[in-house]
Formats: structure tokens, sequence, C-alpha cells
């Protein structure tokens, strides 16, 4: 009776849904504004919550490659760039939007009933993203174990590697000069009469590192390709446990808890950074490896070229997770008056400073690796999973002490991971409480742990043998289209069709007046730079669409085709919603589209004291329902 029934949930706002203020949430306490759905315990807990969920593993292990791959130094020019005109306004929309309404990703669009399926298709994109995301974190839990050794199992070729390992390059070939005679002659030959390789003449054998081949044999026992699934990889799949294990405990009390716990796995991350940079700067051939990322060798002229913009813009796009529902569940416990603008800009700073300050530590030591085995730079640099699982741990390895250094990267990964999958989950259950409190309210602890169960489940696909592969089709098609075709809705349903100048009220609501000066640059962003941004990373995006390898190894047709159905069924709901809520409304066609493009009858800030004079029409009906909720309080809402 007190719960959102779906049938109303999809309504235009004709019906009414009452939120159960009476039973007190367990994530809420007395000094809470909100005591129905809680509220941060300090502006701490909610600030480092958003910096451990936008800063994450691609802040280590791509951003650094994008800027070495993009001209250097000169990368920082787009990259900053884009976060002012693409990054923050949409991040500042999110946490404005979330905190006025003090709702999830779903409920929040009762601003606009006919883009709620855009809600949908965000939680349910963050649904797939935990799945793999948390595999990743079960790839470091693995690696992190595995450094508990004297000797790092990857340092060398061990029993496991073939007769293509090898720790340098071995020469297959060359050219050399025999009395006045060029010759070809392999090196065995060459050697043996101890004559010497031409110059530009020498072809190596193809080898792989031990890194490599231990990442690929030993910890994934990686398979042929998506069609040769094996078995489960047994200690990944625990790994695995033990990962959502670590998710549910710190989310077992909701914000209240993971609000503790951000402030360790938050933090620390800058703690190993610094250490990481301090020793590998320290390391010969640390200066080279710096050079390549950010200094003497910065090329200007890269900025003529468009992939430079475009890597620009999505790097920002994705690092800051926008548009993944998570930044409106987050800030939809802010208390109504915080200043969300400060902190939009103290997070995406934040993150962004971070990119840059995780690339001196990773390039300094792969310039050492570089130096040992005699290679450029360029040989040595990667990115995604090889930097992280097999470039990094080899330069490692290098290291005196190499278990200790190994041991506090891969700890550094966990805990990157983690403060990101913990507000991924959270979208998801901040969705559940919306939908029904009372539930939520009283079964918290077993929703939660039956939540990351199902995401377990769900998961040990990926730790198969043919697990990465998985991980890689998730991530090439659902952390993809779907996040950018939801932005670009929200951004356009809320600026023109709510209207850029009355969101623009709600916020002051929140923050206090500003001037026509102080708005001029985000109505700009909004109304214009940041949509069309936007579009054309979309654009771009589905005319270079190429289909997703791992490698070498190409996917097979049944396994892109699994991809484009997964995509579909995230962005399916916009369209599946807004027909149900044009059924669901009253009148013609055109009318029932402009009843659906009206805000919901309870639409406006979650608490009566905060509603004013603008949304005075929002009552409580208590005086005029108590006969018929009893034992209740209830806020039912009704238009002027």
């Amino acid at each position: 009776m007190g719960m959102l029934s779906l049938p109303g949930f999809l309504s235009c706002g004709k019906k009414k849904d009452f939120n159960l203020t009476h039973e007190k949430d367990s994530e809420s306490s007395d000094s809470d504004e909100n005591s129905e759905r809680g509220n941060w315990s300090s502006k701490g807990d909610y600030l480092l919550s958003m910096v451990g969920y936008a800063v994450g593993l691609g802040n280590v292990w791509r951003f650094p490659y994008l800027t070495y791959q993009n001209g250097g130094g000169a990368f920082l020019i787009p990259y900053t760039l884009m976060l002012a005109l693409a990054g923050l306004p949409l991040f500042f929309l999110e946490c404005s939007l979330g905190q006025f309404g003090s709702l999830g990703p779903v409920s929040i669009w009762r601003v606009l009933p006919l883009f709620q399926g855009v809600g949908i298709t965000m939680v349910i994109i963050s649904a797939f993203v935990t799945i793999y995301y948390n595999v990743i974190i079960a790839y470091a839990l693995y690696y992190l174990f595995a450094s508990f050794q004297k000797v790092l199992p990857w340092s060398d070729c061990f029993s496991w590697a073939d007769e293509f390992c090898s720790k340098t390059q071995i020469v297959s070939d060359c050219n050399a000069t025999v009395q006045g005679q060029i010759i070809h002659a392999n090196y065995s030959y060459i050697t043996s009469n101890n004559l010497t390789c031409i110059n530009g003449t020498i072809n190596y054998k193809p080898v792989q590192f031990p890194s490599e081949q231990y990442w690929n044999k030993v910890a994934l026992q990686r398979s042929s390709g998506l069609e040769d699934t094996g078995r489960i990889v047994w200690y990944l799949a625990l790994c695995l446990l033990l990962s959502w294990i670590i998710v549910g405990a710190a989310l077992f009390k909701g914000i209240k808890s993971s609000g503790k716990v951000v402030y360790f796995t938050a933090l620390f991350p800058y703690v190993i950074l610094l250490i990481l940079l301090v020793r590998g700067a320290t390391l010969e051939g640390a200066l080279d490896g710096i050079e390549y990322y950010i200094g003497r060798q910065s090329n200007i002229t890269k900025l003529m070229e468009a992939e430079v913009w475009k890597d620009a813009a999505t790097q920002i796009f994705y690092s800051l997770s926008v548009a993944w529902g998570g930044l409106v569940a987050l800030s939809s416990y802010n208390r109504f008056h915080n200043n969300c603008y400060s902190d939009a800009i103290i997070v995406c700073v934040t993150n962004c400073v971070t990119s840059v300050f995780a690339g001196f530590a990773i390039f300094s030591i792969l310039g050492h690796m570089a130096f040992v085995s005699k290679r450029p730079v360029s040989e040595v640099v990667d990115s995604g999973f090889e930097l992280a699982f097999v470039a990094y741990p080899e330069a490692l390895s290098k290291l005196p002490v190499s278990p200790l250094w190994s041991f506090l990267f891969f700890f550094m990964l966990l805990l990157l991971g983690l403060d990101s999958q913990f507000a991924s989950i959270e979208t998801l259950t901040t969705t559940i409480q919306d939908i029904s409190p009372r539930v939520m309210r009283k079964l918290r602890l077993p929703l939660t742990i039956g939540l990351c169960a199902v995401l377990f489940f769900l998961g040990l696909v990926c730790v198969t043998q043919a697990g990465i592969y998985w991980v890689n089709l998730i991530d090439h098609f659902c952390a993809g289209w779907g996040i950018l075709i939801s932005a670009v809705l929200e951004i356009v349903g809320i600026i023109y069709i709510y209207g850029g100048n009355r969101f623009i009220e709600d916020i002051e609501m929140m923050i206090g007046k500003k001037s026509f000066y102080f708005w001029l640059w985000w109505r700009v962003c909004w109304f214009f730079i940041t949509p069309v941004l936007l579009m054309a990373i979309l654009v771009w995006s589905l005319i270079t669409f190429s289909s997703p390898t791992y490698g070498s190894v190409v996917y097979p047709t049944w396994g892109t085709a699994i991809g484009w159905c997964m995509i579909i069924f995230c962005v399916i709901w916009i369209p599946i919603v807004a027909i149900v809520k044009i059924a669901k409304a009253e009148g013609n066609l055109i009318q029932r589209i402009v009843s659906c493009c009206r805000p919901a009858e309870n639409w406006g800030p979650y608490l009566a004291i905060h509603r004013g004079e603008r949304y005075s029409h929002v009552v409580d009906p208590k005086k005029e329902k108590e006969h018929e909720i009893p034992t209740v309080s209830a806020f039912v809402y009704k238009q002027k």
C-alpha cells in the first residue's frame, strides 16, 4: 500500500505515489535531514565516495598511454578543454539533479517521465559493468596473493613456460660482411664465425616475456577463443567470490558503512602512487620514461589530428563516470543545501590531477624497464590489461625487493577498483530503495547479499578459460555506446525539454542565487557545446566501429551478435518506457506526449521544508488522507 507499484511508477504523474516516512531507514540517523532515505554522515564521506567512484583503473592504465600516444604534454591541452566543455558540465548537471530530487537514477526522471527509460538504461549498464569490473578486481587479488613469494612467479621462464618465453630478445638472423661480400645467415652461424651483424639488418625471433606468458598460461589459463569456454579457473573464482564478499561487507549498511570505508580505499592509492613515483624516480632510465610521457618529445602538431581530440573527449567522459547513474545516486543522499557546485569542481579536478600524477609513477618505472632490457620505451609501453598485468609486473620484477613493489601496485589496483565498485552497487540498491522503500528499509542486508550473490554467479563465465574474452566483449559494447546515448538524451531532456533556465532555478534553491555571469558559461555548455560534443563522439564511435578483438584473436560472428544483443537490451528500455508512458496518459496522441514531457505531479524537493513557493503545490495531505493510511505518514503530490 505504501510502496510504489509498477504501474504507478511508469505513469506520467497521473497516479499518486506515497513516500513512507513513519519507519526509520537503517541508513538514517537522528542527525539526518532526510530521515527516510538517510544522508551522508559528513561532507568528507560524500566527496571521497565521489572521488573513489570517478578515479578508477582507467586513470592508471589508460590515461598515461593516451598521453604518450597523442603528443605527450601537448595532449593536456585538449584534455583540459574537454574537461571544461564536456566533462564538468555533465558532472555538475548530474550532481545537481540527484541532490535536488533526492532520488536515484530511475526515480529522478519524475522530472521528465517520457525519458525514464534513460534511467533504466543507466542502471542496467551499471549492472553489466559491475559483473566484469569485479572480475578485474579478482585479477588484482590473484596477483596480490602471488606477490607473497620470495621470487615473483613471472620474473623468469619457469616450468609453465614454452620455447617462446625469453627475458631478452633473441636474434634470429642478420646480414654480415665476409671478405667484402654481404651475406645473410642465421645468428648461430654469425656468432660461430665471429662475425658482426650489420646495423638495421637484425631480425628477432618472436618471443614472449615471462610476464606475458604467466598472464596467459597461468593466471588466465586462456583458451584459443570465445568459442572454447573450457573450465572455470578455480582460483580466479575464489578471488571473485572474495571481491564480492568485500563489496557486500562494505555496503551492508549502505552509505553509512561505505562512507567510512572510502576513507581508506580512496586515499591510500595516493600514498602508494607517491611511493611508486619516488622509487621510480630514483631508478636508472626513469627520466627517459617520463620524457616519453610528457617531456621533450611532446608533439604540438598532434593537435591538428581529430583523433587526438576524440581521445581526449572520450577519456574525460569515461573517467568522470558520467551517465552511469552513480553520480545521481550518490548525490541523492546529500543535504538539500549542500554546495554541489564546489563539489563538482573539486572531484573533477582531483580526477584529472590523479590521472597526470599516475602517469609519472607508471612511466618512471617503465623507463627503467626499457633501460634494463635495452629497448626503446615505446616497446614496453602498453595500456589496459597489458599494462596492468604484463608490462608493469615485468618492470616491477626487475626492481630490488620486487615482491614489495608488486604487492603495493596490485593493492593499489584493488583499492581503485573497489571504491568504484561500491558506488556502482550503491546505484543498484538506491534504485531498489526508491521503487520499494519499505522492502529496502526492512531487508537491506539480505537484499545486498542477494544482489552480490546474483552478480557473482553471473560473473562466473568471466573466470572460465575464455573469461577474458567475455570481459573484453562486455566492455567493448556495454561501456561504450549505451553510455553515450544515455548522456545525449539526459542533457537534451533536462536542458531542452524540462528547461535549462528552470533547472538553473532549481539549483539556485540549493546553493543560493547567482549572477547572470556566473551561469553564462554553464548555459553556453549545456545548451550548445556539451550536446554537440557528445553527439560528435557518438557519431564518431558509430562510424569507426570495428568488431571486438583481443590481441590477435578475432571474435566469432555469434560473439559479436551477443555483444549487439547486450547493448540493445540496455537501450531498448528507452523507447519501451516512453511508449508505456504515452499509452497510460490521457487525451489524443499530441496531448499524451506533451503530458509526458511535463514533470510528474510528485516532482520537486523531497522534503516539504525545501519546496518553497516554486513547489508549494506539493502539499502534505496527511490531514486529508489519514483515514486511508492510518499507520504511516504519506506525501501525495498535486499539481497547482
